[in-house]
């Protein structure tokens, strides 16, 4: 049943978050609240991962995530079949909804109808990445989940993360050298200073 719930989740969310892979992001968090198969803690590392690695993000997540929840039924093959299956349940409605915009298109291409729905998904994309840009930045920088055990508003800002996200900011827009640098090195960096500093209990 676990491998079932995962497909649909996957398949719900490639279904309906439109604009790129960043726009899962609030749907990931959903799912987070209602199975409890990683927390908020766990799902910024797996962006921190994701984001690192070659790939579209969206893709990239849905296979750690298949892969942890599968590693959580007590084996790494079963951590491999929920990555697999995550993934087909997040590519499987694009792969359906390309096919049949394909067979369609051509003969609706100037149909103001048709021209008039995909202008009136810009929006609902701009929405859903603009929700995953500050989620992401709340994910980052606060803790809410020790901000909940604990009641101390102390415990509820990353300090490291703010810091890091201070340095980073200076770099990328200030500082003649770097601010041309490729995003990649940035990255480096951070996953370096992060390692270094155990930022998320690394």
């Amino acid at each position: 049943m676990i491998y079932l719930k995962l497909f649909f989740e996957f398949f719900k969310t490639g279904l309906f978050a439109v604009g790129g892979g960043l726009a899962t992001l609030p749907f990931l968090e959903e799912i987070a609240q209602k199975t409890g198969w990683f927390t908020h803690a766990e799902l910024a590392n797996m962006l921190a991962v994701s984001e690192s690695s070659p790939g579209p993000i969206g893709v990239n997540m849905a296979t750690y995530v298949g892969y942890a929840t599968g590693c959580l039924q007590g084996s790494h093959f079963l951590g491999v079949l929920g990555a697999i299956i995550a993934t087909l349940g997040l590519i499987t409605p694009s792969i359906i909804i390309i096919l049949i915009v394909a067979a369609i298109l051509k003969n609706f291409r100037d149909n103001r109808y048709v021209n008039a729905a995909f202008y009136g998904l810009r929006p609902a994309s701009t929405g859903l990445v603009a929700a995953a840009g500050m989620g992401v930045v709340l994910m980052s920088l606060l803790n809410r989940e020790l901000f909940a055990a604990t009641g101390s508003i102390l415990d509820l800002f990353q300090w490291k993360a703010i810091a890091l996200a201070a340095v980073i900011l200076v770099l990328t827009r200030w500082v003649k050298p770097t601010k041309k640098l490729h995003p990649i090195v940035f990255i480096a960096f951070s996953a370096v200073i992060g390692i270094i500093f155990h930022f998320g209990g690394v």
